[in-house]
């Protein structure tokens, strides 16, 4: 495992936002929806996750996660990316979010 300075750490921007709408979307290669999140003053962002192992539509809708927002936008299939969505593989490779622990304000930033 290489080590980074913290300085390297600093600079990735991640942030809380919440899950306003899931979209199914059936283009992508791997199973995956489409979620549209309110990030609080940084706007709404769209990005695609391959979290329907785990996860439905309406489970989602409303929830807070975590995501990187200042990755330059991701051509993935037909649809542009605007930020990652973090999680973690399980044992069978599903990916399960990351988690808050409490409800925090859209846009608060990881310190």
């Amino acid at each position: 495992m290489e080590e980074i300075a913290w300085n390297d750490f600093e600079k990735v921007e991640l942030r809380a936002g919440t899950i306003i709408e899931v979209f199914d979307y059936p283009e992508a290669r791997k199973p995956a929806y489409k979620v549209k999140v309110d990030f609080g003053d940084l706007g709404v962002k769209m990005s695609s996750a391959q979290i329907t192992k785990h996860y439905t539509k309406e489970e989602l809708t409303g929830r807070q996660i975590i995501g990187v927002v200042n990755f330059p936008k991701k051509q993935i299939g037909k649809f542009m990316s605007e930020f990652l969505v973090t999680g973690f593989a399980d044992e069978n490779g599903d990916i399960v979010l990351s988690a808050l622990n409490g409800k925090v304000p859209n846009g608060s930033k990881m310190i």
